[in-house]
């Protein structure tokens, strides 16, 4: 069942500097990100892929289901000698009042360093 995330879900345009590190890796670099907010959870990037370095990511087998969003496909990122499981996701076809975070990815924050800046 598809709900209405419009009391539940905001989307933000900003253009403040973005920067996602995994390590002493920058993996990302945007002034075009999304932030998404949503109750009950921290405010999240949404970056588009033009600006990840995806050399660093691999698609996993996990999936996730959000009412509210979609479904979800995740991404570990490997590094030099390290693998980060589950450590970025992308809704590839979210619900129809999400459309704007299409293809863009969401970092975990509790597994990758994000700053958010001008500097």
């Amino acid at each position: 069942m598809i709900h209405d995330p419009t009391d539940r879900i905001s989307l933000h345009l900003h253009y403040r500097r973005v920067r996602v590190w995994a390590g002493d890796t920058l993996i990302a670099d945007t002034r075009s990100a999304i932030e998404l907010r949503e109750t009950g959870y921290p405010p999240r990037q949404y970056l588009p892929r033009e600006d990840v370095d995806m050399s660093y990511l691999n698609r996993t087998d996990t999936a996730t289901h959000c009412p509210f969003k979609g479904d979800a496909n995740y991404y570990a990122i490997s590094l030099y000698n390290e693998t980060l499981a589950d450590a970025a996701w992308s809704y590839e076809a979210p619900f129809a009042a999400l459309m704007d975070i299409r293809g863009r990815l969401s970092f975990d924050t509790a597994k990758v360093v994000e700053r958010i800046g001008d500097e």
